[in-house]
């Protein structure tokens, strides 16, 4: 029997029929990332029920050198879950690893497995009176595990940090098939190094996250979602310090928009108007929420701040969602940006942190810089002013065919936006990770130290490169053969 041949066959026979596919058009779903830019193929996908069984297949890859492509819900942003055109790799999805093994209200922890669908953990989790405080576009899609790997952020991330802070707890399996056990939810524990912590974030280069303990909190009584104009991205910050230094403890969400960005959603998402009238340049939504009876009432809070607002001369309008469904209204406006711009033409997203007080200051400078260099071009950013994360995209002239225009200018533009994100103190991945799309621009703008450290640690854990070669660390020349 070729050897190819033997380890497919003790893998078949961990995971059975039901967990293992073989044939090309079944898994092709599966080998290409969310955005159709990068497109591989596998000898097989692996879909393991159990912890046990994950252990199991990572000894058997290792034995046999056979790299492992962890994927969650397969909804990154930077090919970070897609093979390479090899052949040679196996997809191990967590799909099936989709139990929510246990919920502590009282404690304000859940504990669920890697496979398990966001949107179904919000679910889960309304039914004992608390929520996930990390919400996204694709909350249908993407998973525990893929969340936990790119340390993703989402629109709640202003009062309740990243997945970095909403993990308490790591159930993962090294390369070797060993198993790391740290779903205890330890508030102290100084035994050296966060394990953890290195999973997060880590993009499947470390090991394979099959199980996490979450942090919890309460069930909102009620929100209020407001939805401000203001003239300029100075503006929008002097009125996010407003809001966060008089209501710190209750705005959960704050996010610019540009006019242009509201104009692409209205022409293209179906069942979508301005909430407010005429034109404006820039737009503010703005979430206020209770998860205490006794605290006070969220319309009331933004009604009156609102108020000062427009009287200082931080806003020329706004308006409060009257309805939960016109909140929603609201927020589907900002979640169908993406698909928006998509459908408006070919365009180069990047995702990019700056120091929150430099954020508006970035966008004024930087647009202008990319708009000049590249004739025809236009700059839209928007996204997370308050925790300084933009969604930075630079659209093609009017007419570009996407293929030829990415291809003629994504390697100049591309880096010159992050050139200016680190002139200014930023970094190329504030929330979708780095993958392979973004692996070559890590290397070059990083420091000695930061890759010496990324490097050393990546060899030590993963000695024989099997975890998702290609992505996230730049390996030295002499080990990118291992």
């Amino acid at each position: 029997m070729p050897e190819n041949e033997k380890w497919q066959e003790q893998m078949l026979a961990v995971v059975g029929p039901k967990g293992f596919i073989r044939a090309g058009d079944d898994m092709a779903p599966w080998l290409t990332d969310w955005r159709g830019r990068y497109t591989g193929t596998a000898a097989a996908m692996l879909s393991p029920a159990t912890t046990q069984e994950t252990s199991e297949i990572l000894r058997i890859a290792n034995d046999n050198a056979i790299p492992v492509v962890p994927q969650g819900g397969n909804s990154g942003m930077v090919g970070g879950a897609t093979p390479d055109e090899t052949g040679q790799s196996i997809i191990l999805s967590l799909r099936r690893m989709n139990r929510i093994r246990s919920m502590a209200p009282e404690d304000r922890l859940v504990v669920c497995e890697a496979g398990v669908i966001l949107q179904n953990l919000h679910d889960a989790l309304a039914e004992k009176g608390q929520r996930f405080p990390l919400t996204l576009g694709g909350k249908g899609s993407a998973t525990v595990g893929g969340l936990i790997s790119t340390n993703a952020g989402g629109t709640q991330v202003l009062r309740h940090g990243t997945m970095r802070s909403l993990v308490a707890g790591i159930e993962a399996v090294l390369p070797d098939g060993s198993i790391f056990d740290g779903l205890a939810a330890l508030k102290k524990d100084n035994r050296g190094y966060d394990l953890k912590q290195l999973f997060v974030g880590g993009e499947g280069t470390l090991g394979v996250v099959t199980a996490a303990t979450l942090k919890t909190v309460p069930a909102l009584v009620d929100r209020c979602v407001a939805w401000a104009a203001v003239d300029s991205t100075d503006k929008a910050y002097q009125l996010f310090r407003f809001l966060d230094s008089r209501a710190p403890l209750s705005l959960e969400g704050f996010e610019i928009i540009p006019a242009t960005c509201l104009a692409s959603v209205l022409r293209h998402i179906p069942d979508t108007r301005s909430p407010l009238k005429g034109t404006h340049r820039w737009h503010v939504l703005i979430e206020i929420v209770r998860d205490q009876t006794d605290a006070q009432d969220p319309r009331s809070v933004i009604e009156a701040l609102l108020a000062v607002a427009l009287e200082r001369g931080l806003i020329e309008d706004a308006t409060l969602a009257t309805s939960e469904q016109q909140a929603e209204d609201f927020w589907k406006i900002r979640d169908s940006i993406s698909e928006a711009e998509r459908a408006n033409g070919p365009a180069l997203q990047h995702d990019i942190s700056v120091p929150v007080a430099g954020m508006a200051q970035f966008i004024n400078d930087a647009a202008p810089v990319i708009e000049a260099k590249f004739p025809g071009t236009k700059v839209a950013a928007f996204g997370h002013m308050g925790d300084g994360n933009v969604h930075l995209h630079v659209k093609a002239p009017s007419g570009a065919q996407a293929k030829i225009w990415e291809t003629e200018y994504g390697n100049q533009i591309t880096p010159l936006v992050h050139d200016l994100v680190i002139a200014a103190g930023g970094s190329i991945s504030a929330e979708h990770g780095i993958g392979q799309s973004k692996r070559t621009e890590l290397e070059r703008l990083s420091s000695d130290a930061r890759l010496t450290m990324l490097r050393a640690i990546k060899t030590a854990v993963d000695p024989k490169n099997i975890m998702n070669p290609g992505k996230l660390v730049p390996l030295a020349s002499s080990q990118s053969g291992s």
